[in-house]
């Protein structure tokens, strides 16, 4: 179990670290996926803070999606985001997909961030 985490402590590094290299000054779209929320914020990295956030988990979100946990869930998570950035002046992100694949959930978050304005 520990050899597990080690590995995706690693691989979350690598992409941070890729990251870092092409941001120019960009914030982030950070990713996280549980078993059964997704969860997406902007992360300013120069000043430390956090300027957008959205979930599944949210009040208005839990009533409209059937579960927190499929790719139509992720994609409208990705509209949201992108909207409430829009809200705040943010255009151009680069996008942290941690340690997980670019595949299901994240790809359709993904897309509904670029479908919602957002340009990475």
């Amino acid at each position: 179990m520990a050899k597990d985490n080690k590995a995706t402590e690693r691989r979350k590094a690598r992409v941070r670290r890729s990251i870092r290299a092409r941001a120019y000054g960009k914030p982030r779209l950070s990713v996280h996926r549980s078993s059964k929320q997704i969860y997406a914020q902007i992360i300013d990295d120069a000043n430390g803070v956090t300027l957008v956030a959205a979930s599944s988990l949210e009040k208005d979100q839990r009533g409209a999606l059937k579960t927190g946990a499929d790719t139509a869930a992720a994609s409208a998570i990705g509209k949201l985001i992108a909207q409430r950035a829009a809200e705040k002046g943010i255009k151009d992100v680069v996008f942290d997909r941690g340690s997980y694949m670019y595949h299901g959930r994240v790809k359709a978050l993904a897309e509904g961030a670029r479908e919602g304005g957002l340009n990475f």
